[in-house]
């Protein structure tokens, strides 16, 4: 009997010399495990893992040019729907998406699509393609995963293309959200280098909303305005003691780590960490110089929002989980954070659904604490959202402030002017949505623009 050829793994770092670096954590797969990763692929007729994928990339084909060691045509078709392959392939969570939807994960272990696109967007370079020019400018605000993918789309149709920047540095959550062990930078700019080489505009600098306005965009000659601004609103406990030093947001830590480099010592501006540190939430939080790291999660172990391939990092690297846990208090001393008081939680009865939610016992426990990272998400930034309210324009959004937008197309209720990502979210917030957010957002505009 023939055995059949076992899921490839990608070599990792050890994790006791990891937990001391922000290199990457895998390594890319070797020719050789290309080779026999790509042999167990089915290519199914009906490809479900095609429609797993939120931007609909060809799996099977790709796949199936790598059998063929045609690794240029593998990129093109990858790069037909996806123009972030390097991106995608270390980000998206492929075990609930297009790896969730492989028929060989019902018996066994799905095809390692994730790897192999990696594999292959390290491996090849974009074509410069470009069609005639359409005399048409479209303005995009903000340079993450939904306007990067708008941007190719838009700049291929012939569009002048301007990305609007409100940070110092290209990539939105990419690179002030996604640790470089996670995200090595110099891939992501490869990336948008590979937009700049087809034309497509960069400004920095400029909040939208403050530096301009929706309604000056559309006075200097845009034709349709894509936002993709992101949720930069941090979610915070709103708990006694929060103001203390030492408590952070994820995303003020994360983008004074990733964006300032406050871990290092000579940083103009350090993050003050101490010994112990603690994080509210499910999600990841990169950090290094800590002796302890602690998650503290009000459910269960299963109910975590994160990769199951971080969770399973975290722990090997000495991260500690307390489900069940909910502080409702912070103490200092000499102003900065000490001691926080957590609530254990209990699962209540289930509910229609069959699902128990976590309700609150009334016993408590005590943790040190140097460093508090709350991380709860965040919800959609109000700048550009009040500006147009006050340019007179109807920009419809929803009690929490999300921009309300035609799902199907991204169409807001101004005239050419377009929303997605995570400032107009439908469905789950993860990278790769919000590219199908773009993609849909540039199917929508090129449509609009080719009527007006």
């Amino acid at each position: 009997m023939i055995e059949k050829p076992k899921r490839q793994r990608q070599a990792e770092q050890d994790p006791m010399i990891r937990r001391h670096n922000f290199d990457a954590v895998e390594s890319n797969f070797t020719e050789e495990q290309v080779k026999q990763e790509v042999q167990r692929c089915l290519k199914c007729k009906n490809a479900k893992c095609i429609t797993g994928c939120p931007v609909n990339i060809n799996i099977p084909e790709f796949i199936a040019a790598l059998k063929e060691d045609n690794i240029e045509k593998a990129g093109d078709i990858i790069r037909e729907t996806s123009f972030l392959p390097s991106v995608c392939g270390r980000v998206c969570p492929q075990e609930r998406q297009c790896e969730g939807k492989c028929i060989l994960g019902i018996k066994g272990e799905p095809i390692a699509i994730g790897a192999l696109e990696r594999y292959v967007g390290d491996n090849t370079d974009a074509k410069s393609t470009v069609s005639v020019d359409t005399g048409k400018k479209v303005a995009i605000i903000g340079s993450g995963c939904a306007g990067i993918t708008a941007a190719a789309d838009l700049r291929k149709a012939g569009h002048r293309v301007v990305v609007f920047e409100a940070l110092h540095k290209l990539g939105g959550v990419l690179r002030y959200g996604i640790p470089p062990f996670r995200l090595p930078r110099n891939f992501l700019d490869r990336e948008i280098n590979s937009l700049k080489k087809i034309g497509v505009e960069f400004v920095t600098n400029v909040v939208v909303g403050k530096s301009i306005t929706i309604k000056q965009l559309k006075e200097d000659g845009y034709d349709a305005v894509f936002i993709c601004s992101g949720a930069g609103l941090p979610k915070m406990l709103n708990i006694p003691g929060e103001n203390l030093n030492g408590v952070y947001s994820a995303n003020e830590f994360l983008t004074r780590v990733n964006l300032m480099h406050a871990n290092r010592g000579d940083a103009p501006t350090p993050l003050k960490t101490g010994e112990k540190a603690i994080i509210v939430g499910g999600g990841n939080v990169a950090m290094d110089g800590f002796k302890s790291v602690k998650i503290v999660y009000r459910r269960t172990e299963a109910e975590l929002p994160a990769r199951l391939e971080e969770i399973r990092h975290a722990k090997e690297e000495g991260i500690i989980f307390q489900f069940l846990h909910n502080p409702v208090e912070l103490t200092g001393e000499n102003g900065f954070v000490k001691k926080t008081k957590l609530e254990i939680m209990e699962l209540g009865e289930p509910d229609e659904s069959g699902r128990r939610s976590p309700v609150p016992t009334g016993r408590y426990v005590y943790e040190d604490v140097d460093t508090f990272i709350v991380a709860l998400g965040t919800g959609p930034n109000p700048i550009i959202q009040s500006s147009v309210e006050s340019d007179g324009l109807n920009l419809q959004t929803d009690k929490k402030g999300y921009i309300v937008i035609d799902a199907e197309t991204g169409k807001t209720t101004i005239d050419g002017v377009y929303a997605g990502g995570d400032v107009a979210p439908v469905g789950t917030s993860n990278a790769i949505n919000a590219m199908g957010a773009g993609k849909r957002a540039a199917a929508a505009i090129n449509s609009y623009l080719a009527n007006k």
